[in-house]
């Protein structure tokens, strides 16, 4: 697809699409694709115009020249996220009718559970598994969610737990009534619960650099996050995920993700669930 150029507020060549682009697949690893021009221009255009520059060539200029300051802005207005509460739910159901019971015998002896969400978005997800858990694991057991994203937009959103009510409409009202609560800052928006909020830990990563965690996962969600590298740095992502898991434990993939001729490490045990061999 070739880029085309139109007549807009600000002035938006291929030339600064092209820079834009390098600085993000250089700071994230995302393939930014040709299609992705307009979506460049409609969603930083709003920091053009609060900067008060008068084009993009402008603002590539200042991105460089302040780039402490303004970096963290730029990677916020072109990270996409969309989520939901139990999105692709049937993740969630193999969570509660196998990973769960298997752990509840495996991990015994600590009464331990440990998940990562990573690409956690506003928070739907680490929530959703946290419900998962919480209504499933015996008294005296001890599970923590590390949730993390690049966007610090969305993880301020995700850590503050409070949500539009078009955000649960699709909830039952069993699920509503115990973990959820009517914001007190906000009559028309709903909050989750302390009880979810105190087992998930929400911290800002790049999945391109260090990771700084140490122990290991029982389960890893890392779902539509793959679609966006190229193939190599899906391979390198996947065997990463791999040193984080516990020996037999699951990662969780996007409905249009795959593992298959990119991983030997896993073994696809559902619908986009997969088991680490080893």
């Amino acid at each position: 697809m070739a880029i085309v150029e139109k007549e807009r507020e600000f002035k938006f060549t291929a030339e600064d699409f092209n820079i834009l682009r390098k600085l993000s697949n250089d700071h994230s690893g995302i393939q930014v694709p040709d299609e992705r021009f307009d979506m460049f221009y409609s969603r930083l255009s709003k920091r053009v115009r609060k900067l008060g520059l008068n084009d993009f060539k402008e603002y590539c200029q200042y991105l460089r020249n302040n780039h402490d300051d303004e970096f963290t802005e730029f990677i916020n207005a072109i990270t996409t996220n969309l989520t939901s509460f139990f999105r692709e739910q049937h993740h969630f159901d193999y969570l509660r009718n196998v990973v769960i019971p298997e752990l509840l015998v495996r991990n015994k002896g600590t009464k331990q559970i440990r998940i990562w969400s990573a690409g956690c978005s506003t928070g739907e997800e680490p929530y959703s598994i946290a419900m998962t858990l919480l209504e499933n694991l015996p008294a005296g057991w001890d599970a923590q969610i590390l949730a993390t994203d690049l966007d610090t937009n969305v993880l301020q959103t995700a850590s503050d737990g409070i949500y539009t009510q078009d955000r649960v409409t699709d909830l039952s009202p069993d699920i509503l009534k115990r973990w959820f609560m009517k914001s007190k800052s906000s009559p028309d928006h709903v909050k989750v619960k302390s009880e979810l909020q105190g087992i998930i830990q929400f911290k800002q990563l790049n999945l391109m650099q260090d990771w700084p965690m140490k122990t290991p996962f029982d389960v890893i969600f890392c779902r539509n996050v793959l679609i966006y590298f190229d193939r190599e740095t899906k391979a390198t992502l996947a065997k990463r995920y791999a040193k984080m898991l516990v020996g037999k434990s699951w990662l969780f993939i996007g409905h249009s993700e795959s593992l298959n001729q990119i991983c030997n490490e896993f073994e696809l045990v559902a619908t986009t669930s997969y088991r680490k061999n080893t």
